[in-house]
């Protein structure tokens, strides 16, 4: 229902109108325009439909039984299509760099027992983002992410400002609409995992 109620012209063209004035304000070029956001990706896939000739009863087909392990991904790119290596949260109480052998070059892991994103795991992906991004006060860039708790706490807040980083977040329960890796890299991913 919230999601249903928040996404309206009205929390939109507020978004819209916030995101004009910190472009125009700071002068940010596309390439210094990010988005970031995470989704879990399963180890184990969903079954996929079976056709069979209509009035069979019984259809023959191997599944597995095993329920999988969710492994967040969490992905930054600019306006101009370029990202940086993925960040990975294992549902794990320790990381053992073998969990990204194979792995995207200069990806990164770490473990969390829930496997989520939390406070203290967006910040070591903040961390990770301002390596690779390489800005500063003098390289300054914006970076759009939702609303999710995980995503503001006094000290990434604090990082950011000290590395250049202005933040801007998407209107709460507005991001299935708005958010771009959601919309146009994370569900291809999943189709193209899921049919592996």
């Amino acid at each position: 229902m919230a999601r249903a109620t928040a996404f309206n012209c009205y929390t939109v063209g507020e978004f819209f109108t916030n995101l004009k004035d910190v472009r125009l304000r700071h002068k940010f070029q596309p390439q210094n325009i990010y988005n970031v956001d995470e989704t879990g990706l399963t180890t184990v896939q969903k079954p996929v439909k079976v056709i069979a000739k209509k009035g069979d009863k019984q259809v023959g087909r191997i599944t597995s039984a095993e329920r999988g392990t969710l492994v967040t991904v969490c992905c930054a790119v600019n306006a101009i299509g370029n990202s940086i290596p993925p960040f990975f949260i294992f549902p794990r109480v320790h990381f053992k760099g073998s969990m990204i052998n194979g792995g995207p070059p200069g990806c990164v892991g770490v473990a969390n027992p829930s496997g989520w994103m939390n406070f203290a795991t967006f910040l070591e992906w903040m961390k990770h983002f301002i390596q690779n991004v390489k800005c500063s006060p003098a390289k300054s860039v914006l970076l759009l992410l939702d609303n999710h708790e995980s995503h503001v706490s006094i000290v990434c807040l604090d990082l950011a400002k000290k590395n250049g980083i202005t933040i801007l977040s998407f209107p709460p329960h507005c991001s299935h609409k708005l958010q771009p890796l959601d919309r146009s890299v994370y569900g291809p991913l999943k189709r193209l995992q899921c049919s592996l």
